[in-house]
C-alpha cells in the first residue's frame, strides 16, 4: 500500500509542476494585459469616432495611468474620472508614448485639449477650464478627428447632452 501511495505522489508531482509552469504564467499575462474594458463615442464636426478604453476611477489607477506602455492602438485610450469639476493637472512621468489629453466637463463636453504631450516629462499639464474627466489618446488623434472644445462625448458616465 505504501508503494502505491509513493508511486501516486511521484506521478502527481510532475503534473503539478507542469500545471504551475503553464497555468500561472498564462493567467499572470492576462492579469497584466491592458485590454480595454469599455467604449465611448467622440462626436466632432467630422462625425462619430468610437474608442475602446480603460477607465481609471481610483487614485491608484489615476496615478499609474498609461505609464510604462510602449504603444497603444489608435482607437484606444484611457478615461480618468474625478470626483468633482475643477482644474485638473496631469503629467507624463514614466509615460513612454506621446499623448493628446482631452479635458471634459461633468456633462461630457470637451472643455480643453492638450495635443502631443512630451513623453517622460514631469511638466504639469493643466486644463484651461474646470473639468471632471480626462481622456488620453495617442498624439495626433484629436487633430485627425478635428476635435474642438464644445464637442461631445457619449458614454454612460456622462448624462446625455443636447
Amino acid at each position: 500500500m505504501s508503494y502505491n501511495l509513493l508511486s501516486s505522489r511521484k506521478s502527481i508531482l510532475p503534473a503539478l509542476i507542469s500545471f504551475v509552469l503553464i497555468y500561472i504564467p498564462a493567467n499572470f499575462a492576462i492579469a497584466q494585459s491592458h485590454e480595454p474594458i469599455d467604449r465611448l463615442l467622440i462626436i466632432t464636426a467630422t462625425g462619430k469616432h468610437a474608442f475602446a478604453l480603460e477607465i481609471a476611477k481610483t487614485n491608484e489607477e489615476r496615478a499609474k495611468g498609461l505609464m510604462y506602455r510602449k504603444s497603444m492602438p489608435q482607437d484606444h485610450g484611457m478615461l480618468f474620472i474625478f470626483h468633482d469639476e475643477r482644474p485638473i493637472s496631469m503629467w507624463m512621468k514614466n509615460t513612454l508614448i506621446p499623448l493628446d489629453m482631452i479635458f471634459l466637463s461633468g456633462e461630457g463636453i470637451v472643455t480643453s485639449i492638450v495635443q502631443d504631450t512630451t513623453p517622460l516629462s514631469e511638466e504639469i499639464i493643466t486644463s484651461d477650464r474646470p473639468a471632471q474627466a480626462v481622456i488620453e489618446v495617442n498624439a495626433g488623434v484629436t487633430k485627425k478627428i478635428a476635435l474642438a472644445p464644445g464637442d461631445k462625448i457619449r458614454h454612460p458616465l456622462f448624462p446625455i447632452t443636447p
